[in-house]
């Protein structure tokens, strides 16, 4: 059965989504190995978990995009939760618009090769963390304080350390174990 993995860029204040909705933040004390660390996380993805909002802003850019996360991105097979979408251009993707958790679990057992990875947008990250479906998290710390924003976690959380890594321009990824 596969785990859900939650990756998603934080502010140094513990923001996920900035008040404009803009994404430019994203970038800061962005480098390579910040970079590599995150594609590694892509390619080990056994299909991508995003909700209606991430993946309208995705659709349009990936299918033409260039660079080492246009492969990964276009081939991995997608999960898209929406009650609203009826189809979409960028393949492979399903439209999920049952129960969340009933779906995530059916999804976690149908993938046997790697994890299910979701990157977003702030209220489906929200809503797994909330329902208590996110097995791993994967954050990345940008050195940027947005001042207000959309947050993760709405309620307390204890997380298990799996590992730090500090990257060259300031970003920082903890890697944390949900508790059972």
């Amino acid at each position: 059965m596969a785990s859900l993995v939650l990756k998603m860029s934080v502010s140094l204040d513990g923001y996920v989504a900035s008040p404009d909705r803009g994404g430019a933040w994203k970038t800061a004390g962005s480098t390579t190995d910040s970079r590599d660390w995150t594609l590694e996380t892509v390619r080990g993805a056994g299909a991508l978990l995003l909700g209606a909002t991430a993946f309208t802003e995705m659709a349009p850019f990936w299918p033409s995009a260039s660079g080492p996360f246009a492969g990964p991105m276009n081939a991995i097979p997608k999960v898209v939760f929406s009650r609203s979408l009826t189809s979409t251009e960028w393949g492979p993707t399903t439209i999920a618009t049952g129960d969340l958790a009933d779906t995530v679990t059916r999804l976690a057992q149908e993938h046997a090769d790697g994890y299910l990875l979701a990157l977003g947008g702030a209220r489906f990250a929200r809503s797994l963390v909330e329902a208590g479906l996110v097995d791993e998290y994967r954050l990345v710390v940008h050195p940027v304080v947005l001042g207000a924003g959309e947050p993760l976690f709405t309620s307390p959380l204890t997380l298990d350390p799996v590992s730090t890594t500090a990257f060259s321009g300031g970003i920082v990824a903890h890697v944390l174990s949900a508790r059972p």
